[in-house]
């Protein structure tokens, strides 16, 4: 099972998450998740889990508990959503995004 757990202290490695799901059974995987441009923990996760019924365990108790000084949620993890590259397909047309005839500040000619 995919366990996805929010609410992490941007502190928290993948070491601390393997050492608090250990309680509850075997770890495949444990990711937390970066910033791509800053390199810094976004403050959630993911763990995976072999045995289902030692991930429901886990997520049944440590929803909502305290950790690393945080209070974190805990749940099963959802299918990624596939979704367009270009942002949701709120610029079709082209050009920029700004509408209107693009002036700015002293755009008006006297």
């Amino acid at each position: 099972m995919n366990i996805y757990i929010s609410g992490l202290s941007y502190n928290t490695t993948e070491a601390d998450l393997n050492d608090l799901f250990a309680e509850y059974g075997e770890i495949s995987s444990a990711k937390v998740i970066m910033d791509r441009e800053t390199g810094r923990s976004r403050g959630f996760a993911f763990v995976e889990m072999p045995d289902d019924a030692a991930a429901q365990k886990a997520i049944d108790e440590l929803n909502g508990a305290e950790f690393d000084h945080k209070t974190i949620s805990v749940n099963v993890a959802r299918p990624r959503e596939e979704r367009p590259r270009n942002g949701g397909g709120y610029n079709r047309g082209g050009g920029d995004r700004r509408g209107g005839n693009g002036g700015g500040y002293n755009s008006r000619r006297y």
